[in-house]
């Protein structure tokens, strides 16, 4: 691509969500080829579903997904908003690659590899966070519809896209055309859906 200023990209993830995780490891083997302003923002899927019937096993993790989206709203207000990539990683790893279940001990984990304060930790059970987790939250909603399609929600350039939903992570210059088709897609006012059958496990690698 000949257009060299960055594009404005905001990501916005839940820990919880492996489809989320894809995406973002996408996003960043993108930056290393692409010029962006990629900022990420913590949203919620215990909002998101809050209304929702769900299976048993799907409802027991939405409902402890709160609980390190509270640590990394509290770690942005308190050291600034920079420390969600980090965060988010560090999060993610122990979840998604380490599959751990805890999350207690993911967020206690994680804040320990990162230096910051081990009271943070007291946040996930703190539900004096939720009004500043709801105002993270609704920022990443479609400003339209006033809600979210699924999660990952992605803005580019301050149109607000479900996905794209990944099952492995595109590598180097594959990563990066993706991106720009996908970036062709989302610059149409026109274009709002593309979708095919899901098929095949996720891969973390």
């Amino acid at each position: 691509m000949t257009n060299t200023s960055p594009t404005r990209v905001d990501f916005y993830f839940d820990p919880a969500c492996p489809f989320a995780w894809i995406t973002s490891r996408w996003m960043l083997e993108v930056e290393r080829q692409r010029p962006l302003d990629l900022r990420f923002h913590p949203m919620s899927l215990y909002l998101h579903n809050a209304d929702n019937e769900l299976p048993d096993w799907y409802r027991e993790l939405v409902d402890k997904s709160i609980g390190p989206v509270r640590v990394a709203v509290a770690a942005a207000e308190r050291h600034g908003e920079k420390v969600l990539r980090d965060l988010y990683t560090a999060f993610g790893t122990r979840i998604h690659e380490r599959r751990a279940e805890d999350f207690d001990a993911v967020v206690a984990d994680s804040l320990a590899e990162l230096g910051l304060p081990a009271e943070l930790a007291e946040a996930a059970h703190d539900v004096s966070y939720d009004e500043a987790v709801r105002r993270r939250h609704d920022a990443g909603k479609e400003r339209d519809s006033d809600a979210y399609v699924g999660t990952p929600t992605i803005h580019v350039e301050g149109t607000v896209w479900f996905g794209p939903v990944l099952r492995a992570v595109p590598r180097g210059e594959k990563a990066a055309e993706l991106f720009d088709s996908f970036r062709v897609l989302a610059a149409n006012p026109d274009f709002f859906e593309l979708k095919r059958t899901r098929t095949g496990g996720l891969s973390f690698d």
